[in-house]
């Protein structure tokens, strides 16, 4: 099937959606209602591109019509620079309708939760953790992205973990190039030798979940509640209002305390196990098709070393994709654009070609 085949079908898609979502009585089905209009949404940018180069070869032959038929000398010339205009913008459009028509990661649309902790480098990885969280929140102040804390661990300096979620416009597809490791090479403020050490930190990004994604069967879950502490043990809460929450099948569990109210931290719980579990089956999907493994950027592996930040040097260099960068300043201070934007170029590179294999 050549391009233009695929998207006279995506347009012919497109318009039976629009008309299923035209009866007032999908309302009353709401799972089907948000399947229908998440897909509408999805191809939506390419049915505007695609319509946009359709007008744009009706005009061409227009305009090559003029050229075969006008007298006028004038007419012609004026023809003539609007057709080499024209002409320079087909290969644009060309290139961003392949682009369009590589596959969708349906969980890009989505909000995530971000889990941060320090790995190897003691003190130093929890300061780490700190610098790297204040990095993200200035990058998603600028992509207009909402961030709310869900849980925190303090260190003696820093954080050893913070878990919080992302909202905004997909949130996922911009954010999911994070998770991995994060290594840092510099002088540490607890250092008084002047010693360059190198500290870890781990990311993890999970798309945040919905009830008609993925349903989470609380006769599989233990609950423990007891009362939270605080540093060095002390008791910050005289009731049990933390909460632990435990899923059987996998293991994975989640503890929340921040919240004086039982119920909150229970809900806080709630929400992050059902990410990580909905992550697990993720991954797990992932890992058994060769095709989306070979076009995967080092996306999602939390074990995997992605990208060292190098103060002595003023480097940063995202191992995937062999980026390096001289601006560590800025990233640090948030500009994250540069880096996010060639992951996402080098795996549409990758899709690209794995098409044409």
């Amino acid at each position: 099937m050549s391009m233009f085949d695929k998207l006279d079908s995506v347009i012919s898609r497109y318009e039976q959606l629009t008309e299923k979502l035209a009866d007032p009585s999908i309302y009353d089905r709401q799972k089907e209602f948000k399947e229908i209009s998440s897909e509408r949404s999805g191809i939506e940018e390419l049915v505007h591109v695609y319509r946009e180069y359709k007008k744009l070869m009706a005009d061409l032959e227009g305009t090559k019509d003029i050229l075969r038929n006008e007298k006028d000398e004038e007419l012609r010339e004026m023809a003539k620079l609007d057709l080499s205009d024209m002409e320079a913008q087909v290969p644009d459009y060309e290139e961003r309708l392949r682009l369009l028509l590589l596959p969708k990661d349906p969980l890009d649309e989505k909000n995530v939760i971000m889990e941060m902790r320090a790995g190897a480098g003691g003190d130093e990885a929890s300061i780490f953790v700190g610098d790297m969280f204040r990095m993200y929140q200035n990058y998603f102040k600028t992509l207009g992205f909402k961030v709310n804390i869900d849980s925190i661990s303090e260190g003696d300096q820093g954080m050893k973990e913070i878990i919080f979620t992302v909202e905004g416009e997909k949130v996922y597809s911009k954010v999911k190039w994070e998770a991995g490791v994060h290594r840092v090479q510099r002088v540490p403020k607890t250092e008084t030798m002047g010693r360059v050490h190198t500290s870890t930190i781990t990311v993890a990004v999970m798309p945040e979940v919905e009830d008609l994604d993925f349903e989470l069967n609380m006769n599989e879950v233990r609950v423990d509640v007891y009362r939270s502490s605080g540093a060095g043990g002390q008791s910050v809460n005289t009731t049990d209002s933390a909460v632990r929450m435990t899923h059987i099948p996998t293991g994975i569990s989640v503890a929340c305390q921040d919240e004086r109210s039982q119920l909150k931290n229970k809900a806080k719980a709630s929400r992050i196990l059902k990410a990580r579990i909905y992550e697990k089956m993720i991954t797990e999907q992932k890992s058994k098709s060769d095709a989306e493994r070979k076009s995967q950027v080092g996306e999602g592996d939390r074990s995997e070393k992605i990208r060292t930040y190098n103060y002595p040097q003023n480097r940063v260099t995202d191992h995937r994709i062999g980026l390096t960068s001289h601006n560590l300043e800025g990233i640090m201070a948030g500009d994250l654009a540069e880096i996010t934007n060639a992951l996402i170029a080098h795996h549409q590179a990758e899709l690209l070609k794995g098409q044409e294999e």
